[in-house]
């Protein structure tokens, strides 16, 4: 297929790109090349283009052209504002980019005659889960900051287009990513960049918000399923595969223990040295206490499965950073 990948710099846009690629489809990257985006990542594509979800007259042009004259086939939308902490302090980008951005690409694609658009979005939607349990397709909306808000209002008024008009409107939630180009902002970079450059180490309240892990690639190619194999208005999960005795999720105090104990084996450091780094700092406004998913859908429906546990997946990345110190100092 011709893929046109909005947001295709950043994280999990470039990681996506690249295992796209492999797959054989051709695509364009479209991105705005914020602070989260960098062309460093997605430096081996040829079609690359500067712009914004929300510009209408910027998206027709690229449309209209396609991938060498060749119309698209597909669209991605990986483009947001993701950083909750942003959120916080300043909402608007989050409402001018996740929801006025993605209906803007929708409607472009719609324009152009573009089948199908696939919406990256969140689990954060949902809100906080209790201890037990996780979310499942059909859970209600409930989200707790700005960021989650503006994901959840795109989802609605994406799937509002297939009921309503019957576009081809595919939406993916997920738990939290780590991985390669993941920006300094999030927390298992934070850890890494923070530990090595021997600066404090900031944990929120008392860092037993407990998180679901996904190692990008498993995600990624979840996606690449949805794009290939998924059905017109579906909301697909991807999650981790657990830790240890099937467990969903892990703390943030645990998870920042876990990287610097393979930090300091693979430096030659003290873990002491490490682990005094870390310092509770208050507690973020809204602070969600537990995520987890319910990905049996996905299972089902594409054969998915995640493949990378966790302990693994930590020291990939890590292996990562270690190995790209002028990318995350760049950053």
């Amino acid at each position: 297929m011709n893929l046109l990948i909005a947001g295709g710099a950043g994280f999990i846009g470039a990681n996506f790109a690249h295992d796209a690629a492999e797959r054989g489809h051709r695509v364009l990257i479209y991105d705005l090349l914020t602070y989260a985006g960098n062309p460093k990542n997605v430096a081996s594509f040829t079609h690359l283009v500067k712009g914004d979800i929300r510009s209408a007259s910027a998206l027709d042009i690229v449309f209209a052209e396609g991938i060498d004259g060749v119309p698209f086939d597909a669209v991605v939308n990986f483009a947001a504002e993701s950083h909750v902490d942003r959120s916080i302090s300043l909402a608007m980008p989050f409402v001018e980019t996740n929801v006025v951005g993605a209906v803007t690409l929708l409607e472009a694609a719609r324009r152009h005659r573009v089948p199908t658009m696939v919406q990256i979005s969140t689990d954060e939607v949902y809100g906080s889960i209790e201890e037990t349990g996780r979310f499942t397709a059909q859970s209600p909306l409930r989200p707790s900051s700005a960021y989650s808000a503006s994901k959840a209002a795109a989802d609605l008024l994406l799937l509002s287009y297939y009921r309503t008009h019957g576009v081809d409107v595919r939406i993916t939630r997920c738990t939290n990513n780590y991985g390669r180009f993941q920006h300094p902002e999030k927390f298992i970079p934070t850890v890494i960049s923070n530990a090595l450059a021997g600066t404090s180490i900031p944990i929120y309240g008392d860092g037993n918000q407990v998180r679901d892990w996904i190692f990008v690639d498993d995600h990624v190619a979840g996606i690449l399923d949805v794009l290939e194999r998924g059905r017109p208005g579906a909301i697909y999960h991807f999650g981790g595969p657990g830790i240890e005795g099937d467990a969903v999720g892990i703390s943030n105090f645990e998870l920042a223990h876990r990287l610097l104990r393979i930090l300091a084996e693979k430096t030659g450091s003290q873990l002491s040295h490490y682990t005094a780094l870390l310092q509770n700092v208050t507690d973020r406004p809204g602070h969600d206490r537990r995520y987890a998913l319910d990905w049996s859908d996905a299972e089902r429906e594409l054969g998915w499965r995640p493949n990378i546990e966790l302990e693994e997946g930590l020291r990939k990345t890590i292996d990562w950073w270690l190995a790209h110190p002028n990318w995350w100092n760049d950053v």
